[in-house]
């Protein structure tokens, strides 16, 4: 079974650079997008009919967004977190229940297991939403382990953070900013702890160079100075059941590039 998963930045912009050759030739049983920034109706995909198609959308327009597109037909769809009162952290701090509007999650029961996409909230310049980033993360981390509990589970997606410092080509000068600052490197901790695994580095632990998002500024991706940000984490009792993990930093069209896994399953 192939897994892919894509931060597309513009799911509308993509499809003009090529986004259907990339759908063909990855043969993907289950392709999940991120960042789709679409409403309802605004794009009909020329995908084989068998492909169901499963959309979270964000109230705001053309922002945010995701997507499952899937060979098979899911059970259920879960597309929020349920987010609330118990999740704001304390007095004075922003209301949560924001990022739940935003089409963040797109959890697809099927009948082996649950398959995840998500598009972690970023923690913006300075921090200044890391409060809003951290009740996301909590959440989530108690979401995915729930669902842990019924069948074994897949996430993937942009989750907005490069765990070490073999993650990015500059930790130092990152090393507190957005995407890099200790809170959010230990919220991804708190969720491998909580019983999933880091496909790509449970195979290849110590490889460098692997990466996939690059900033558009100052020639990033021609220089591989890039972060690796966009995962496919599966529950610990699926690490038997993991053939190959992939980064396919060839494929343009987004300031991402897509990720993948092969799993026995």
């Amino acid at each position: 079974m192939r897994l892919v998963s894509w931060n597309v930045n513009g799911l509308r912009a993509t499809i003009k650079k090529g986004f259907y050759e990339v759908f063909d030739a990855l043969d993907a049983d289950v392709f999940a997008l991120q960042e789709t920034k679409l409403q309802e109706g605004q794009v009909t995909l020329e995908i084989p009919a068998s492909y169901h198609q499963t959309w979270s959308y964000a109230e705001k327009k053309g922002y945010s967004g995701t997507a499952v597109l899937s060979r098979e037909e899911p059970l259920r769809v879960v597309r929020t977190l349920g987010l609330g009162p118990r999740d704001k952290g304390g007095p004075g701090l922003p209301d949560p229940t924001v990022v739940d509007t935003e089409g963040r999650l797109c959890a697809l029961e099927f009948e082996r297991y649950w398959f995840v996409c998500c598009y972690t909230p970023n923690a913006q310049d300075e921090l200044r939403r890391i409060d809003l980033r951290l009740a996301w993360g909590a959440a989530f981390t108690r979401f995915v382990s729930g669902l842990a509990q019924d069948k074994p589970v897949v996430v993937c997606g942009d989750l907005n953070v490069a765990h070490n410092e073999i993650d990015l080509k500059n930790p130092g000068p990152n090393r507190g900013n957005a995407g890099f600052s200790d809170e959010e490197r230990a919220d991804f901790q708190a969720l491998l702890d909580a019983g999933f695994t880091d496909s790509f580095r449970y195979l290849y632990p110590d490889r460098a160079g692997a990466y996939s998002w690059w900033s558009f500024r100052s020639n990033a991706r021609a220089n591989n100075t890039g972060w690796r940000i966009d995962y496919v984490l599966v529950s610990n009792d699926l690490q038997g059941r993991i053939e190959e993990a992939r980064i396919y930093p060839e494929v343009h069209g987004s300031d991402h590039c897509p990720v993948g896994l092969e799993l026995a399953l």
